[in-house]
């Protein structure tokens, strides 16, 4: 499948892309090959074919989830101009 000039200045407008004419054949020839190879890949079979998680089939090493710091939050909001409940109040922004 190939796009035509028509298609892809649609999809500028859809993406607010500003696409000079100029640049038009150079998007439609890169646009096209990346559909055609995305119906290569459609083409090839992956029936029996289990979906991977990982291709090395290993864990993630994660760190211990051990505390590093103290909790110094009364000290930090001593800084803050209003707060309630040890949340931060703001002004109102949008109505």
């Amino acid at each position: 499948m190939s796009l035509n000039k028509d298609q892809i200045k649609y999809l500028a407008v859809l993406s607010r892309m500003n696409l000079q004419d100029s640049e038009t054949n150079d998007v439609v020839d890169k646009l096209s090959r990346i559909v055609e190879f995305v119906d290569q890949l459609k083409a090839v079979s992956t029936e029996g074919i289990e979906p991977m998680a990982h291709p090395l089939e290993q864990g993630q090493r994660l760190r211990v989830d051990k505390v590093t710091e103290i909790n110094e939050r009364e000290k930090i909001q001593l800084n803050a101009n209003d707060i309630n409940k040890g949340m931060y109040l703001v002004p109102k922004v949008i109505d």
